[in-house]
């Protein structure tokens, strides 16, 4: 009767006693831990950056004279062949200028006619009259001076008969003078054919400045950029489009300093693009930068992708994961029971007689979510995580995940 009239005191009276035997149980054996064990498995070890798309290398086309833009036959994003006309300068003055130089190469092509056809064939015959009055001159002179020798003939008749065989002497050798320039090597030949080539070096310059008045793709690719526009003045050394050439594509990153010892050439990686990110792209380390960016304390890194995907444009942005190291059938465990790893002397918090215990360990490699032990762990071993809340020597009960 006393019970029953007294029962909820006694029901909170064993409560109490239940709730203090099961603290004291608790302090005796220690809390329930979920603890992470060592476990055998392969581990990759990765480095994480982000970057963009970019072809090794970019062409900005110019124009090679000033003109007046005629055209543009083509559009930003728009891919083009080698040697497809780009944009069109105003011809007329260049035209002008072509019609002129083929007009001094028709002049100079005459000259030199005229001197095998006209000039040179008139200089042999007067060389020909010239030395038949040559031989026509020594021979009235050689008669006069035997008659002037014999007293026959008057010093007067002497002195006209040598003056008129010096006079034809002096025109034999004028004549011979003249079919020598005339001939094939000689002055007048020799210049009449400079100025022929001359000529045809204006025409050939003529024609090439022509040909500048349409720009043409130097070879093939994408144009990433249009910067011109119909009746824009142009000038030598201003770009007016920008191609990315086709050919290999190239992923540009900026890797954390800490991270260089880790990457080298020829390492795999898995990338994509940030507006796809559901497809995967394979690529290889091929350029690690020498110098170090000292302002963002990173590295220049880039990757080549052997067969790049069809939605990939330039600087599009994209996340990469390079594979730097690969443990297969190594003894892991997830990071977040391993402390002190940036120490170098890291250690994990096993369990020992039912007590948390320190246990120094060497690790390897690190992957995204776990970490490779070398020493001081076994398989099987069981480790405290770090968001548990233990200290060294704390009693607790290890319970499997």
């Amino acid at each position: 009767m006393f019970l029953w009239t007294h029962r909820w005191f006694v029901l909170v009276a064993l409560a109490a006693l239940g709730f203090a035997g099961w603290q004291g149980a608790r302090a005796l054996v220690g809390p329930a831990i979920v603890v992470d064990r060592v476990a055998r498995g392969d581990l990759v070890q990765t480095v994480v950056a982000s970057g963009h798309v970019e072809t090794p290398f970019r062409v900005e086309i110019g124009a090679q004279i000033t003109g007046i833009v005629a055209d543009v036959l083509v559009q930003e994003g728009q891919f083009v062949r080698e040697g497809q006309p780009l944009v069109l300068l105003q011809p007329q003055e260049l035209r002008s200028s072509m019609v002129q130089a083929e007009g001094a190469v028709a002049q100079a092509q005459a000259r030199l006619r005229q001197l095998s056809e006209l000039t040179l064939p008139s200089a042999r015959q007067a060389l020909m009259q010239t030395q038949a009055t040559l031989r026509s001159a020594q021979a009235a002179y050689e008669r006069t001076a035997e008659l002037y020798r014999n007293g026959n003939a008057t010093r007067v008749a002497y002195d006209d008969a040598q003056r008129a065989l010096d006079v034809a002497q002096a025109q034999a050798r004028t004549a011979e003078l003249q079919v020598f320039t005339a001939s094939p090597g000689g002055s007048d030949e020799v210049l009449a054919r400079t100025q022929l080539d001359q000529a045809r070096a204006n025409l050939d310059t003529a024609k090439a400045r022509l040909s500048y008045a349409t720009i043409t793709s130097p070879r093939e690719g994408l144009l990433i950029s249009r910067s011109v526009e119909r009746g824009a003045v142009v000038q030598p050394g201003r770009a007016l489009l920008v191609l990315a050439p086709a050919g290999p594509t190239q992923l540009v990153l900026q890797i954390d300093e800490r991270n260089l010892g880790l990457i080298s050439l020829g390492q795999k990686a898995i990338a994509s693009a940030d507006a796809f990110a559901d497809r995967r792209m394979t690529a290889v380390v091929s350029y690690i930068n020498p110098a170090v960016d000292i302002a963002r304390a990173s590295v220049e890194v880039k990757l080549t992708v052997d067969e790049p995907p069809a939605y990939l444009r330039q600087d599009m942005t994209v996340s990469v994961d390079i594979e730097v190291a690969r443990r297969d059938g190594a003894l892991v465990l997830p990071a977040r029971a391993v402390r002190d790893m940036q120490s170098g002397r890291g250690w994990i918090m096993g369990v020992r007689d039912g007590r948390a215990t320190r246990q120094p360990v060497r690790l390897g490699i690190r992957g995204a979510t776990q970490i490779e032990i070398i020493e001081g762990a076994s398989e099987g071993d069981a480790a405290v995580p770090v968001t548990a809340g233990l200290r060294t020597g704390q009693r607790l009960r290890p319970v499997s995940p």
